[in-house]
């Protein structure tokens, strides 16, 4: 799931966005230690004095050391907020109204989800960070028709250290800002079905400011939204993919003709398995730091992409769900999970941003499927339609 949120993520992913704080600053100049490994060394004190270092070898302690920033652990919550926005924010702004679509939108397709099941239901986390914000987590297993079902969103206030900032934003290894003060918004999801006809689904849409680097002043806010919605099928139904990529076309022809084209490819491309040479499915439409429109533009682009997603997938799961398959049929399927994984640890921009500011690891990693599998050189038969299927993973298609 791309980054960012709970999301994947994913973009991903996909994947959340993170709240940390900054180290202290003092005039002993103290400097984190390596964060503690077992749980025999939890309560050591995990500063030392600045001179104490020169004592330290070269070694994986010491380079941590110069990187490492405290992180806020989540507190869980009996309820959820009205809001997770400070009180200083006005209903009026740009976050404010991303929230709620967010929420509206998490709410929507989690009863659409429950009910194309008839029977599972979603289980529901609360959290809240101490320095603001926080995030509803909702996953259904084991259901009649998803296997795993995951649905996040997070609203979080935060610092990140420069590394998760180039994670985040792609930004160029050469750049070397301080810690960079954050909000982040979005929602994230990834369903996986049982049924090996029936397509996984990942959609993820967010909403990120940044402020100026603390050695930076003066430097603009910066502000970004990101996201997209792709399918990934074990087998192919043209019927299912061509419905599935109008609805993504008609959603961003009411914004600007040029969306669709430049999206699906930036999706194609964006969800590449480099190590295998191949796509993690059948594409869909993918963009980030989208900044170059009206910000209010944008907003709307970001509710009808999220709105979008109950009549791109449902109708096909409805098609898909009953269908009987083959042990074959199932393995294949679990071997395509497998590809999803890789990608999703190796690749997907929002799971690295998550692992990266130790965020929290059960919303980072709900996009993975909980069962996958890998055989030893599998090559499909030339022809079959599971050849078919990794084709079009290889070369990309134009669907409509």
């Amino acid at each position: 799931m791309p980054p960012p949120i709970a999301l994947s993520a994913s973009s991903s992913s996909s994947s959340s966005f993170y709240l940390l704080t900054p180290p202290t600053s003092s005039s002993s100049q103290r400097i984190p230690k390596t964060p503690p490994f077992s749980a025999n060394n939890r309560d050591r004190d995990t500063t030392l004095p600045l001179t104490a270092t020169k004592t330290l070898r070269f070694s994986r302690r010491r380079s941590m050391a110069c990187s490492a920033v405290s992180i806020e652990k989540e507190t869980p919550e009996a309820q959820r907020p009205d809001t997770f926005l400070r009180e200083s924010s006005s209903s009026s702004s740009v976050r404010a109204r991303f929230e709620k679509m967010i929420r509206d939108a998490q709410d929507s397709v989690c009863k659409a989800i429950e009910a194309a099941d008839g029977g599972g239901k979603f289980k529901e986390d609360v959290w809240s960070r101490p320095g603001g914000g926080g995030g509803i987590s909702r996953v259904l297993q084991d259901g009649a028709v998803w296997e795993k079902a995951g649905v996040n969103v997070s609203v979080v206030y935060g610092v990140m250290p420069p590394e998760a900032y180039r994670a985040a934003k792609a930004a160029s290894a050469d750049l070397k800002p301080g810690p960079v003060p954050f909000f982040a918004a979005g929602i994230s999801s990834v369903l996986h079905p049982n049924n090996p006809f029936a397509p996984t689904l990942h959609f993820n849409y967010r909403y990120f400011e940044t402020d100026s680097p603390q050695d930076a002043p003066g430097a603009p806010r910066q502000w970004w939204f990101g996201g997209g919605t792709d399918l990934t099928p074990a087998y192919i139904f043209e019927e299912d993919v061509k419905h599935f990529h109008s609805v993504q076309k008609k959603t961003c022809d009411k914004f600007d003709p040029t969306f669709y084209p430049r999206f699906k490819k930036w999706c194609d491309d964006y969800f590449y398995i480099k190590h295998r040479g191949e796509r993690r499915g059948l594409g869909g439409i993918f963009f980030d730091d989208l900044n170059d429109y009206d910000q209010e533009m944008l907003l709307s682009f970001a509710t009808e992409c999220a709105n979008s997603v109950i009549p791109a997938y449902i109708p096909i799961i409805e098609k898909r769900k009953n269908t009987p398959f083959t042990d074959r049929q199932k393995a294949w399927q679990q071997l395509r999970r497998g590809r999803y994984v890789e990608f999703n640890l190796v690749y997907d921009r929002g799971t690295t941003f998550g692992l990266k500011t130790g965020g929290r690891i059960e919303s980072i990693l709900v996009s993975l499927p909980l069962t996958a599998r890998w055989e030893y050189d599998h090559k499909p038969e030339e022809g079959s339609e599971e050849w078919k299927l990794l084709d079009a993973c290889i070369n990309p298609k134009e669907w409509i």
